[in-house]
């Protein structure tokens, strides 16, 4: 009797697919794993292959469109969900080929798709709990395109059990990352920021994590509506480096209530969105800044929300040593600069995930593929302690390839 389908007499080899709130296009990365994912033991995880696929100018204007609930109509829904199911798969079979492997090798595909709503917190409604989350790229599309089972809409498991749905990529961080005798934060800059807690020595259930808040969403946000889409980021802190950071109105942003609540928390575009967007230039009209100054002043709350996060909800539990950054916001100097003023204030070094040989914008799409993997395996994969779920769940949808013909 022959291998199951994706192994070798080693390692299993997976695919993770990623879209985030940047909507910067779709990561994809192959990886190979050796071991149990359920956290008996630390598995070995080694990159096979990433790519990042950007979305054309008009998939990208209609995955901004739904962010507004006015225009999500269903058939537009519909539409999007099933368009990005395609490019989901296109991108899957791209990165299986710039492996040098083939679909018949790849054991499973694990999509995190395209978030367009999230609401993570109790909306009751006859006395029933009707918080929701709304991830599009189907998944059975993605199945049927590469005739490889694709696991996909992952949050719902979790907020169905009363967690946040989010965030997800914790499990993946305790099974990669933790260590005896450290405690690491792992601090995601993606569209928004999120920071996970891994205490030296730690045992899973003593993991936790939350949403600091934006991470690149408003600079990318200003940057764009004050170039009027001729740059869509800051790229290499260019802006924010030729500008002064305005206290006034820092002082004035560092008030929203997001910061203040406890964890476990979450958030997205449905807090950080246009309307937030519209009021920083309204801010920016009242103190008659620069476009430079307000870019320098969104990149510095940035900084200081992943800052605030440790001092509020970690410091005094778990003083940490090392704060590893990934995701696109690792890449702006004059950001890390910041963090890092925030952070070895507080004796906290700061490292990238390239400093420890990984890869900042493959982290994602890795723990998707590593969070398939544990859906198939019957792992429950969510952390209840970060999510705030009442227990642990086994979350993701599976859709089956077309059977194998003769």
């Amino acid at each position: 009797m022959g291998r199951p389908r994706g192994t070798s007499a080693a390692y299993r080899y997976a695919v993770g697919l990623m879209s985030g709130t940047s909507v910067d296009g779709i990561d994809a990365a192959v990886i190979a794993i050796r071991g149990n994912l359920d956290g008996s033991e630390k598995p070995e995880v080694r990159l096979v292959a990433y790519e990042n696929t950007p979305y054309s100018d008009q998939v990208r204007a209609e995955i901004f469109a739904m962010f507004d609930p006015r225009q999500a109509t269903i058939d537009r829904v519909g539409r999007l969900n099933v368009w990005l199911g395609e490019l989901f798969a296109q991108a899957a079979l791209a990165i299986i080929r710039k492996a040098g492997l083939t679909p018949g090798e790849i054991a499973w595909i694990g999509s995190h798709g395209q978030t367009i709503y999230h609401a993570p917190n109790p909306s009751l409604v006859d006395g029933l709990d009707l918080r929701h989350t709304v991830q599009i790229g189907e998944g059975a599309v993605i199945a049927a395109r590469t005739e490889i089972p694709c696991v996909s809409d992952f949050r719902v498991a979790d907020m169905a059990v009363g967690g946040q749905g989010a965030p997800l990529v914790p499990y993946t961080e305790y099974l990669l990352y933790r260590e005896e005798k450290r405690t690491l934060l792992l601090q995601n800059i993606g569209g928004i920021g999120n920071m996970t807690v891994l205490p030296q020595n730690c045992r899973s259930d003593e993991v936790y994590a939350f949403d600091t808040g934006p991470g690149n969403v408003l600079i990318d946000g200003v940057v764009t509506r004050l170039t009027r889409g001729a740059a869509t980021m800051d790229v290499g802190g260019s802006l924010a480096r030729r500008g002064q950071v305005h206290a006034g109105l820092l002082e004035e942003l560092m008030q929203e209530p997001y910061y203040e609540q406890p964890i476990p928390k979450s958030t997205g575009r449905e807090l950080f969105n246009a309307a937030y967007i519209d009021r920083l230039l309204e801010h920016q009209a009242r103190y008659v800044l620069s476009a430079e100054d307000l870019v320098a002043t969104v990149t510095r709350l940035t900084a200081w929300t992943i800052g605030e996060g440790y001092r509020r909800f970690v410091r005094a539990q778990h003083a940490a040593d090392v704060l590893i950054v990934g995701g696109g916001g690792s890449y702006n100097p004059v950001l890390m600069s910041k963090l890092q003023d925030e952070m070895n204030a507080m004796g906290v070094a700061v490292m990238t995930q390239e400093d420890l040989g990984f890869h900042s914008d493959a982290k994602e799409a890795v723990a998707f593929a590593l969070l398939a993997g544990c859906t198939l395996d019957g792992v429950p994969n969510n952390l209840p302690r970060v999510t705030g779920a009442a227990h642990p769940v086994v979350m993701g949808k599976i859709s089956y390839s077309p059977p194998e013909r003769e």
